[in-house]
């Protein structure tokens, strides 16, 4: 049969797509033919792949429209028509439509029925189905069925049991525990790897509010070898939560079959036992030494997906063990060229964090050229473990801070040159040696930047920091630049960040007045305000005046103003002005070192396990 002909038998015509120009309407109109003894199974396919189509795109039925004119006519069609793929996509309708508690009753018999049926692909169904539509009070009725569907020895039958056994665990948690024997028995199967891994899934589910049941389950299983690699999975998942919640009188039997799974056979195995080895608690440099071999093989395999789950997970490794993980440089280094940017990103970061002082010019190198071929969302990764690698090595400021510098001139989005200027302001306050350098670079920046926060936030520090340098007077004609060529927001910081150099530095107060005052034309109310105001202060010659109103001068927050204003509303005394003073005041806040960890979720939490 070719694809043409495929088509066609489900419905779909040669002209195009069977969905185009479907309507609720319509299809209702359509289902009538459900009613129809000689309708045949094609057509009543069509209009059901119609029907999940439209149900899928979240279209609401009414209750009647649901019942009446779906429902019903459908399950007459249930009763007589044995089609194997039409019977499938009634099941599917069914669970979508969610029909009332009278309705179920209909169709209860039927799935019943399809439940002990010699056909194993109706009986997994009508178990999911009945299991979606049925409440507590009829799921009595077929849970002798559900029993001997768990231990049933068709795989597909005994899987369909669990899912909905644990479906069914979030709205009838009490029958569903009273199956733990037949669960149990379905966990010691090895014949059926997918029952194995359910039964375990429902198996602690129903234990769960228990922790001591939980953990006499965990080391119970740890002694047995599953066959299931999904199952092993889980389990040792399960280990380690146990592990975590204290139970240290077997801390070692857990990590021991922790240990024991890194021989095992399949690569999804020892992979989620290396990670849980690495997030054990209090975990010692020895027990993470084999994870780590574990993990430096995966850095090799021709598998992406391999190499990206152990770089990750080394990531995390070196965030708190990184001489563990120099063992792996030299692999790490080999997977900066990795055509998969994810991984190349991961691995450059990692090796930032475990990289020597002697290094740093080498991965400089490596890193320059690897910047060019990521996206920005990486590009602040990479920048955030810069930082990090400054703050350790301050001896490499200059270096780093050079880097810092020419990516910042590059093409980039708002976050991207926001994390580059967070960390030069970081390193600024950090590394006194680095003062005059980051602000000689900020200032380089501003005069061709595009984002007026960033200027506004760069020009805020460098009034700060500027005049303190040996020489002040060279960044006076970079922020003037603001003052000609930049928008309103950014001339009235440029304003402020003059004022104070001519209230720091006494030899640059007269240049200082004569550039405030050509300000006090400017099209701007802000501009002219402040320029005319500190042009005043400064031109008073009085010291305590011009430290007051522009040196010292600090901030009200806005939450101890909210404050004061509640106060003053409570006190309903509005003879007397609001007296700002009984604000709370409070200094500028530094800019936060964030944390190494990337925040970044796009990778999949690139640096996280």
């Amino acid at each position: 049969m070719d694809k043409k002909d495929e088509d066609e038998e489900y419905g779909e015509p040669r002209g195009g797509s069977m969905f185009r120009g479907v309507d609720k309407a319509h299809v209702i109109q359509e289902a009538r033919a459900f009613n129809d003894p000689n309708v045949e199974s094609s057509k009543c396919i069509q209009i059901m792949t119609k029907l999940l189509y439209l149900l899928g795109k979240g279209e609401n039925f009414s209750s009647r429209e649901s019942t009446e004119s779906i429902f019903f006519p459908m399950t007459k069609l249930l009763l007589r028509d044995k089609d194997e793929k039409l019977r499938r996509l009634m099941y599917l309708v069914i669970k979508e439509l969610k029909p009332d508690t009278d309705c179920v009753i209909i169709v209860t018999s039927t799935l019943t029925k399809d439940m002990n049926s010699t056909n194993d692909l109706y009986r997994a169904n009508s178990i999911r189905v009945l299991c979606t539509i049925t409440d507590t009070s009829m799921l009595m009725n077929i849970e002798r069925y559900l029993k001997q569907a768990i231990v049933d020895k068709q795989p597909l039958v005994a899987s369909a049991a669990l899912v909905a056994g644990m479906k069914l665990m979030r709205t009838s948690p009490d029958v569903v525990k009273r199956w733990v024997n037949e669960v149990m028995q379905a966990v010691q199967d090895k014949n059926a790897q997918m029952v194995q891994y359910h039964a375990l899934a429902l198996l602690h589910a129903i234990k769960a509010t228990d922790k001591l049941a939980v953990s006499k389950l965990v080391s119970t299983l740890t002694k047995q070898q599953m066959k299931s690699p999904l199952a092993m999975c889980l389990l040792i998942r399960y280990t380690v939560n146990v592990i975590q919640e204290g139970h240290g009188e077997q801390a070692r039997a857990y990590y021991d079959f922790l240990e024991s799974c890194l021989r095992h056979r399949s690569e999804m195995v020892i992979f989620e036992a290396a990670r849980a080895i690495c997030q054990m608690p209090n975990v010692t440099q020895r027990e993470l030494t084999p994870a780590i071999t574990v993990l430096q093989l995966f850095l090799s395999s021709p598998k992406p997906t391999l190499r990206f789950a152990a770089v990750r997970a080394l990531n995390r490794v070196a965030m708190a063990f990184p001489l563990t993980v120099t063992t792996c440089n030299v692999d790490l280094e080999n997977m900066i060229s990795d055509s998969n940017r994810s991984i190349a990103t991961l691995a450059i970061t990692t090796l930032l964090k475990t990289g020597s002082e002697s290094s740093v010019d080498r991965l400089m190198k490596q890193i320059g050229c690897f910047m060019s071929d990521i996206a920005d969302e990486f590009k602040v990764i990479v920048v955030d473990a810069i930082r990090a690698l400054c703050l350790k090595y301050p001896q490499k400021h200059r270096i780093l801070m050079n880097f810092l510098s020419n990516v910042l001139r590059e093409e980039g989005g708002f976050e991207f040159k926001r994390s580059i200027v967070d960390t030069i302001l970081v390193l600024i306050g950090e590394i006194p040696d680095a003062v005059e350098s980051g602000l000689g670079h900020l200032c380089e920046f501003i005069e061709d930047c595009e984002f007026t926060f960033l200027s506004t936030q760069i020009l805020h520090l460098v009034g700060d920091k500027g005049p303190k340098t040996a020489a002040p007077g060279k960044y006076i004609r970079h922020i003037y630049n603001r003052i000609i060529l930049e928008n309103a927001t950014v001339r009235a910081a440029a304003v402020s960040s003059l004022a104070k150099f001519g209230a720091s530095v006494p030899s640059l107060r007269e240049s200082m007045i004569t550039l405030l005052r050509r300000c006090v034309h400017d099209a701007d109310d802000e501009v002219r305000d402040r320029s005319t105001f500190y042009a005043s202060v400064l031109s008073s010659g009085d010291d305590a005046l011009i430290r007051k109103f522009v040196i010292d001068v600090t901030p009200m927050p806005l939450s101890g103003v909210e404050k004061a204003l509640l106060e003053y509303k409570e006190q309903a005394n509005f003879s007397e002005p609001f007296n700002f003073a009984k604000a709370v005041i409070a200094p500028i806040a530094s800019p936060a070192k964030r944390k190494d960890q990337p925040k970044d979720t796009s990778m999949a939490n690139l640096g996280g396990g």
